[in-house]
């Protein structure tokens, strides 16, 4: 539709062709809503003044026609909703440890058997003795910074 309105408005449209178009535009408003900003384009490139008065008095009487829009509230309540979500997340992982610290803390400790210590020495076979004797050096316990010690065997009988 807009192209025919520019075609007709260039004279570049056939007189029947224009026939047509103009029935069109009787029967279609939005067609003629075009048609007249078709023209208004054309008249503000033409005589800029003459347009501009109508069109600001125009656009004056539009705006004050329109209802005022209420602005919309403040959005602090949001960040106040936000920071108490936040501060409660954070006191209850503080109980959930202490809580937590506080039950393994009561946990009754377990029972170690009491080991009677007897003051007495236990016979050692004479067999062993020699064994010992005989392979205190390959011990590792014997080896003192890589120098062995010398151990000498009091036999007691």
């Amino acid at each position: 539709m807009k192209q025919d309105i520019s075609a007709l408005m260039d004279g570049e449209m056939h007189e029947e062709q224009a026939d047509v178009f103009f029935d069109k535009l009787r029967r279609h408003p939005s067609a003629r809503n075009d048609w007249s900003d078709y023209h208004l384009i054309g008249d503000v490139l033409r005589q800029p003044d003459h347009v501009c008065r109508n069109l600001e008095k125009a656009f004056h009487e539009r705006l004050q026609a329109e209802p005022t829009v209420i602005a919309p509230r403040n959005h602090n309540s949001q960040r106040v909703r936000n920071f108490a979500l936040s501060a409660a997340a954070s006191v209850m992982a503080l109980a959930l440890v202490v809580w937590m610290s506080v039950q393994v803390g009561h946990e009754p400790a377990p029972q170690v058997a009491a080991v009677q210590q007897s003051g007495e020495v236990l016979p050692v076979s004479a067999r062993a003795d020699e064994y010992l004797m005989a392979h205190q050096e390959f011990s590792p316990s014997a080896d003192v910074h890589g120098a062995t010690t010398l151990v000498y065997a009091v036999a007691g009988r």
